[in-house]
């Protein structure tokens, strides 16, 4: 495989981990500079390309894993933290005054609404909506919600962190992220949004966000693993471990910084953002 080639799946894998966790959608995003620029599928093929693009995700999942390592091992019963423990970034970030603790089972429960219609429309997804005209309609649409989340939140915050979510709150948060299916609109825009006007603090919505999204991604790209083995030759394989590893890198990055802002700059700066970029890609595009 050519260096120019290993070099775009590189810039693909920086797309994914600076946007993965920021709700702007980093579908969207390698959707549209894939689209634009890279064209992956001129040397990999349609679905080599596309499955690429839910593979690569693995190098964010790793980087949230290690962010939120203690969290997982009390959530999985193998060892037990103290609260500040849990806090990945405890700058700013206020504790749960309550005894509750963030249970696998409301994790579960938050990711079984998207999982289910994800398996059963992902053969539609991935023929009919990767493309940069259905992600600048997810982009504009993503960014009114959060905007309407900012406006409409309830003006005191009833959650502050991920232990004091209820059960009702986890599946509620779990049918919007339902909304994240549609390329482009983006699964930390979706579940923030829907977090922050149930009445969790932006951070706490963050949180349980990036939490669920582990099960869920994996879950992903483990069934696109199974479908597309076929597509894993090792002329791709380099294509595939550069992308997965500059994801890693820079969705490490990232993530560390967003969550140390996210409650006090919240989801208008990222809207205004995303309606900017729908319209240059139109301009520029169309």
């Amino acid at each position: 495989m050519e260096l120019l080639t290993i070099i775009k799946a590189i810039i693909l894998g920086i797309v994914e981990g600076l946007t993965e966790f920021a709700p702007v959608s980093s579908t969207g995003h390698m959707i549209i500079v894939d689209d634009m620029w890279l064209k992956s599928q001129e040397f990999l093929g349609k679905y080599t390309a596309n499955t690429f693009k839910v593979v690569i995700q693995l190098g964010s999942i790793l980087a949230v894993v290690i962010i939120f390592r203690n969290r997982f091992i009390d959530l999985l019963g193998l060892k037990r933290f103290s609260r500040k423990q849990l806090e990945p970034v405890s700058e700013g970030q206020p504790q749960s005054e309550t005894g509750g603790r963030l249970k696998l089972a409301q994790v579960i429960v938050g990711l079984l609404p998207a999982g289910v219609f994800g398996v059963l429309f992902e053969d539609y997804i991935d023929e009919h909506l990767f493309s940069t005209s259905t992600v600048l309609i997810g982009l504009v649409i993503g960014a009114i919600f959060m905007i309407c989340a900012d406006r409409f939140a309830p003006k005191k915050t009833i959650v502050d962190s991920v232990d004091q979510i209820t059960y009702r709150q986890a599946l509620t948060v779990g049918f919007i992220q339902c909304l994240s299916l549609w390329p482009g609109f983006s699964r930390s825009g979706s579940t923030i949004s829907g977090g922050v006007l149930l009445g969790m603090s932006h951070r706490a919505a963050a949180d349980f966000t990036f939490i669920m999204a582990v099960p869920i991604m994996a879950g992903a790209s483990l069934i696109s693993l199974v479908k597309n083995w076929e597509y894993f030759t090792m002329d791709a394989l380099p294509f595939f471990i550069a992308g997965f590893i500059s994801a890693f890198l820079f969705a490490l990055l990232s993530m560390r910084f967003f969550l140390k802002l996210i409650n006090r700059i919240k989801l208008l700066p990222f809207a205004i953002y995303r309606i900017i970029l729908a319209g240059v890609v139109y301009l520029v595009f169309f």
